[in-house]
């Protein structure tokens, strides 16, 4: 252990709780072609719980992101994560009319999950009745930080330049963006601006207090720009955010999609109890001004004499 493992983990943070996990609660969705999946991850233990609404990034599922889910869960979080129409679980040819519209139904698994909590908490033993619903937070990494940007306030501009509609959700009162694509236009491969049209963000929009988190390596074929690309939520979005550069950094961000995934080019489990315990501290404290973890976090990395990567905020 390094001494900026040291500064981080002294942030105080209460023993893990075990964790009950249930899927696939079974949502029905007209209109999606497919019943949304939903796996739930809570505290065993504990009452007034926030709740996380997390997206996947492209093929992915349910079962992703372990590494992320199970720490929020253990520490107070209830996290419930949709199978989007992407995932390679349900092998959705390319052909089939609904993929150019991929990106809408992503949003709408996501507002899905939040207009059935009652039917959700029923379908979990012990979970009834103990959930906090003024306290939801969006998040997501890749495609699903898209995904959760657009509950933010992000919108996607059509290809003349106007402005789709708002799909913000006023239920959703902080986010964490993991690796989130930046604007499209010129910045965008012609392979991309040809075959994903609704990757042309505005953030001009997204006001609800975000975390961005962005590798300083994250080289995307998508872009003709380099890792700044994935800064651009945090850039180009109105104050109240907070942006985490990681140093080193690809787009798995150390291993977050999943243990031991074959995906992870820059396997650090360092940087990736990094970014679980500044998530969970930066949501802890956007949910509840009064908590004082992440200014607590902030400094602990801040004053690491080998810091993993950097804070700034606006």
């Amino acid at each position: 252990m390094n001494e900026s493992d040291i500064a981080i983990t002294d942030v105080p943070m209460r023993a893990p709780t075990p964790v009950v996990s249930v899927k696939p609660v079974v949502l029905s969705a007209p209109g999606r072609g497919e019943d949304l999946h939903v796996r739930v991850s809570a505290p065993a233990i504990g009452r007034e719980l926030p709740l996380i609404v997390f997206s996947h990034g492209f093929g992915g599922s349910l079962d992703s992101y372990g590494p992320l889910v199970d720490f929020w869960a253990a520490h107070g979080f209830v996290v419930m994560q949709p199978t989007h129409l992407d995932s390679r679980t349900l092998s959705l040819p390319p052909d089939d009319p609904r993929t150019l519209l991929i990106w809408r139904f992503r949003v709408e698994d996501m507002k899905r999950i939040l207009d059935q909590l009652d039917l959700i908490e029923a379908s979990v033993p012990g979970l009834s009745g103990r959930l906090d619903r003024s306290r939801i937070a969006a998040a997501g990494h890749s495609w699903g930080a898209q995904t959760a940007s657009m509950l933010l306030g992000a919108r996607v501009l059509d290809p003349e330049g106007g402005t789709e509609e708002d799909l913000s959700d006023s239920r959703v009162k902080a986010g964490v963006l993991l690796a989130a694509p930046g604007q499209g236009g010129n910045d965008l491969t012609p392979f991309a601006a040809e075959h994903f049209p609704f990757m042309n963000p505005s953030f001009a929009d997204m006001t609800t207090p975000t975390l961005v988190i962005a590798g300083d390596r994250d080289q995307s074929a998508l872009s003709v720009r380099g890792p700044d690309w994935f800064t651009d939520p945090y850039v180009l979005s109105p104050g109240g955010k907070s942006l985490l550069t990681l140093f080193g950094a690809e787009h798995s961000l150390g291993g977050i999609s999943g243990y031991n995934v074959t995906e992870t080019t820059d396997e650090n489990p360092e940087r990736v109890a990094l970014i679980q315990r500044l998530t969970w501290a930066y949501l802890r404290n956007a949910l509840d001004p009064e908590d004082s973890n992440w200014p607590a976090a902030r400094t602990a990395l801040m004053e690491s004499p080998n810091p993993l990567g950097r804070i700034e905020s606006k």
